[in-house]
């Protein structure tokens, strides 16, 4: 290799490794944004922008050192090329020595067995066993690319968690007051008197109870080298925090599919052969489920229908699109399947959540009112602290997370115990 290519090389190695810094700086801002919960400021924006300009002009430039460095050892492999058929060519009158027949192999060895010149150098080369140079002989150049991001299979969205929308968690203890008996009222006299301008009017006291709250904590944390944060490529330290945020919305989705599972009333299934549901028997205790809720909560809040992953068979192939125009939904479609909203069933929205992973496999659907349920949250979010004594940096990621049924009437599980 040339001094001109190796300078080359080289250049493209430091422009790289500012890029890559350029990169961190800007995935580090972000990530200190979004642990805060707030949106990029001016400064930050500028930053950014300058600092999008500056790689921009990077890749500019390594795009075309690259392309440089490959026309020259195009060229310098067809100067090599051409040397070796000229050499070839001069000795043995061609580039490539083929026999049409075994007779003119056989001229040639016979006269090459005679002292022939031209002839002995034809078989040579005809029967040369060239050294064949393998990838495996020289490990040593050859490079560890590596392609695209990390391949992290994994979602962290948390359907039921949005749909109640968090509540910000005011201390480690707080109470929900709640009304456990109204007022009264009736028509005068009757309490027992004639009905009588001056009769006895009903009294009852109204009783108001409270809810206690308390504060889970869920979190975990990873010690890392700092090695492993300053070699890597992508950014291991940014591939860790985005990991233990993700496993964080994963518990706390479950954490409330549990809630919902444990404080539900059960309505079961009337299967005519005690087996499978019909698409008619599932819209039945649906409307039971949501008749029971009106009761619990007078009609506040959204009746949503929540599914767990392993069920969604059963509700998709009963309420597939096809022909839709008079049954009891549009349909669901297995090409939109993720978690979230999958379609509807009269009109009460479908969701998928994996947070109801516990479910028995005897639970069809969650049908529940979004006022019957509440969750409080506070992110802690990412937390780091340096040791400088093995050179490690130690990062944890939490948050306070509880669910709260307010009302477990407003909340129905559709079971099938056949």
């Amino acid at each position: 290799m040339g001094v001109n290519s190796q300078a080359n090389d080289a250049m493209i190695r430091r422009l790289e490794s500012e890029l890559e810094e350029r990169n961190a700086f800007v995935q580090g801002t972000i990530a200190r944004a979004q642990d805060d919960e707030r949106d990029l400021n001016d400064t930050e924006k500028t930053t950014l922008a300058e600092t999008r300009a500056r790689m921009a002009a990077l890749k500019e430039q390594i795009d075309e050192l690259e392309a440089t460095a490959k026309f020259a050892q195009d060229v310098a492999q067809r100067a090599k090329d051409i040397d070796l058929a000229i050499t070839t060519a001069r000795r043995t009158g061609s580039a490539e020595v083929e026999y049409r027949s075994v007779g003119e192999y056989m001229v040639d060895y016979v006269a090459g067995s005679t002292g022939s010149r031209s002839a002995m150098e034809r078989l040579e080369l005809y029967t040369r066993a060239a050294a064949h140079q393998k990838t495996t002989d020289n490990l040593g150049v050859i490079p560890d690319p590596i392609m695209g991001g990390v391949l992290n299979f994994i979602d962290q969205t948390r359907p039921i968690v949005n749909i109640l929308g968090p509540q910000d968690m005011p201390s480690a203890t707080w109470y929900r007051p709640k009304v456990t008996q109204h007022a009264s009222v009736a028509a005068q006299g009757s309490a027992g008197a004639a009905a009588d301008e001056k009769a006895e009017l009903v009294s009852q006291k109204m009783t108001i109870t409270r809810l206690t709250g308390t504060a889970v904590t869920y979190g975990g944390y990873v010690n890392v080298s700092r090695q492993n944060i300053d070699f890597s490529s992508p950014q291991m330290f940014d591939a860790i925090v985005n990991d233990l945020a993700a496993q964080y919305a994963i518990q706390t989705e479950a954490a409330l599919g549990v809630a919902l599972i444990a404080g539900t009333n059960n309505i079961e299934l009337t299967t005519a052969s005690g087996g499978t549901p019909t698409a008619a028997e599932l819209t039945a205790a649906l409307w039971t489920a949501v008749s029971n809720i009106y009761t619990a909560v007078k009609g506040q809040g959204q009746v949503v229908l929540l599914i767990q992953p392993a069920k969604l068979a059963n509700w998709g192939t009963l309420f597939a699109p096809v022909n839709p125009q008079n049954s009891q939904s549009p349909g669901f479609q297995a090409v939109d399947f993720s978690q979230g909203l999958m379609g509807t069933v009269s009109g009460i929205p479908a969701y998928v959540s994996a947070g109801l992973v516990s479910a028995p496999a005897t639970t069809f659907g969650i049908v529940m009112s979004t006022a019957a349920v509440e969750v409080y949250e506070q992110r802690i979010g990412a937390l780091q602290v340096t040791e400088p004594s093995v050179l490690g940096v130690q990062v944890a990621y939490g948050g306070y997370f509880t669910p709260m049924t307010v009302e477990t009437g407003g909340v129905q599980e559709i079971v099938n115990l056949a």
